[in-house]
């Protein structure tokens, strides 16, 4: 039986024992013309500025301050679910009196060892393959009156990292992965190695990180450290490497963007001779030409959906990797700036704190993830490129499905949160104040209708935005905080700014939210659809009339949030009557 799935940790269970699985942009730019600018409140635009950066981007302090204290356990602690799986594996190994060492595997022992929880758990056996050893379970179960599991076998992938195959079953309800030891030999100008059965000493060499390198030995029950220097650097907080760092880079250019997404989750310090390694051109190089743009996509993606994700990305300024990661189009408008990576990052910064005092409760995963997206690549908002066509392309969209390869949907939801933040920015004057609001175009569409007074002329241009940013738009509103009032971003006092901008967002979302009939305004119903428009004006078919009269309905509609579809018909009678 042949299996394919995009995700094989999404297996079901089979009743066969065995089966094989195959894995526009805005009008204003974000840089000033070139000048001589003074030391401070460089690369200022719109009340944000980077002394490169002397805001709340402080790179280099993040690289060199020590690491916070370190509590690893002396031994690990096993619960329950884990005894079991492992009982049964050792009975396994006694049924059919195997040699057979068993050892969990990388990232299941560090988080045991920093006390923290892992079901993923990966078994490596020295003298057989994993395929082998699912089957002798099977057996055992089977000799014994249990139900037997599927097995599920992925196949070598090295463009997923998967370098030889893994076989893979369910064991009371936990997915278990089992893969033979090996050691790796890497060609030049590529990231594939040639994998052949190797010790566990081998094993734990070729590993990415030595914190990655540990072993759980199940027979013995203890933990094995090959490169000795495993549990130190644990307990250190040290990012390093088992063999020296370039070479380990070269080999796999990956794993300098695992140590840094490493780095940043568990707050480690990168060491020095892996850092230098890092920012080496070839390095680079090899980031460019052995990667595939997927899997550092993936990656990124990881960055920016963990615990710190400023650090990762001050990381990646840092050792000079921005562009390697983000790479642009080769002609781009207007031309980035020398530091304007830092800038990106500047952005992104001040956005997560902003999101912390504003509290999770506000934005849900995906909400914060691509927030963060739009903060990093908002001073690249104005910059384009023209395409095969000619078409002026923003090179936010290039980065997403170029660069990282994400999907579609997060280019166009970031796109939109650029778009959306400068129509906030005009907008928040007249929500957080009682003076008359200047008519705004949202959609290139907003009309004036006759006789609105202020208040609901507020609330036609707010629905209108809210109905084009749908459920992001607390987002777009955090992003135009960033931007707005220059006289915010002038006060040297962070903290206070930063207090002030969360004051700023509570009195605008508050506003937005007493406003009658804009909770979830994108899933409004009109009153009056396409069909009874036709109706009234008498004509067979549809086309740029109707579309004219469904916005000048919606926008009455909006104005009136209990009106009724009679008053609407009404209104568009009178109106109707008016122009004619």
């Amino acid at each position: 039986m042949l299996m394919k799935l995009v995700n094989p940790r999404f297996l079901i269970c089979s009743s066969k024992p065995l089966f094989f699985l195959s894995l526009n942009p805005l009008n204003f730019s974000p840089f000033p013309l070139r000048r001589h600018i003074p030391k401070r409140r460089t690369l200022r635009f719109r009340g944000c500025y980077s002394s490169c950066c002397s805001r709340s981007f402080s790179a280099k302090a993040t690289m060199l301050n020590s690491p916070p204290p370190v509590h690893v356990r002396d031994r690990i602690d096993l619960t329950d679910k884990e005894k079991q799986i492992f009982d049964r594996l050792l009975q396994v190994l006694r049924h059919f009196n195997l040699q057979t060492q068993l050892r969990v595997a990388g990232g299941w022992v560090r988080d045991k060892l920093l006390g923290k929880e892992c079901c993923d758990i990966d078994i490596a056996l020295d003298n057989m393959l994993g395929r082998e050893f699912c089957e002798k379970v099977n057996e055992y179960s089977s000799s014994t009156g249990e139900e037997i599991h599927g097995i599920g076998v992925i196949q070598c992938n090295p463009d997923q990292s998967k370098h030889l195959e893994t076989a893979r079953m369910r064991l009371f309800d936990v997915w278990i992965d089992f893969v033979n030891l090996r050691a790796e030999d890497y060609c030049e100008n590529s990231r594939i190695p040639t994998m052949r059965f190797g010790t566990a000493e081998e094993d734990a060499y070729r590993r990415d990180l030595t914190i990655n390198s540990l072993f759980y030995n199940i027979n013995t029950s203890s933990v094995e450290d090959f490169t000795q220097r495993g549990m130190a650097d644990l307990k250190s907080g040290k990012i390093v490497t088992p063999l020296p760092p370039k070479q380990t880079f070269l080999d796999d250019p990956l794993r300098v963007l695992r140590a840094i997404r490493f780095g940043a989750r568990f707050g480690f310090l990168l060491d020095e001779e892996l850092k230098v390694a890092a920012a080496d051109e070839d390095v680079k190089t090899a980031i460019a030409d052995k990667i595939s743009r997927e899997r550092i996509g993936h990656e990124i993606d990881l960055m920016i959906s963990g615990n710190e994700p400023v650090k990762a990305m001050t990381y990646i300024s840092e050792l000079q990797l921005f562009w390697a990661v983000f790479s642009l189009p080769p002609v781009v408008e207007p031309s980035t700036p020398e530091g304007s990576e830092r800038l990106c990052v500047t952005f992104m910064d001040s956005s997560w704190r902003l999101l912390q005092l504003i509290g999770s409760t506000s934005f849900n995963d995906d909400q914060q993830r691509l927030c963060l997206y739009a903060a990093l690549l908002l001073p690249l908002r104005n910059t384009v490129y023209k395409d095969k066509k000619g078409k002026k392309i923003p090179v936010a969209s290039h980065i997403f499905r170029t660069s990282l390869k994400l999907k579609s949907s997060d280019a166009e939801t970031v796109m939109s949160l650029h778009l959306a933040t400068e129509k906030f920015i005009s907008l928040i004057p007249s929500i957080i104040s009682d003076e008359n609001l200047q008519i705004l175009e949202v959609n290139g569409e907003t009309e004036t209708n006759d006789n609105v007074q202020p208040t609901s002329r507020r609330r036609i241009v707010t629905g209108l935005l809210l109905r084009e940013i749908k459920n992001y738009w607390r987002a777009s509103l955090l992003l135009a905080l960033l931007l707005y009032p220059e006289d915010i971003a002038s006060n040297t006092n962070k903290d206070m700014e930063l207090n002030e901008q969360r004051a700023l967002y509570n009195r605008v979302e508050n506003t937005i939210l007493e406003m009658a009939g804009l909770e979830k305004v994108w899933e409004l119903k009109p009153l009056v659809n396409g069909k009874e428009i036709m109706d009234i004006l008498q004509i067979k078919s549809g086309g740029p009339i109707v579309k004219e009269w469904q916005q000048k309905l919606l926008e009455w509609q909006l104005a009136h949030p209990s009106g009724s579809a009679e008053e609407c018909i009404d209104y568009m009678k009178s109106k109707r009557a008016r122009t004619e």
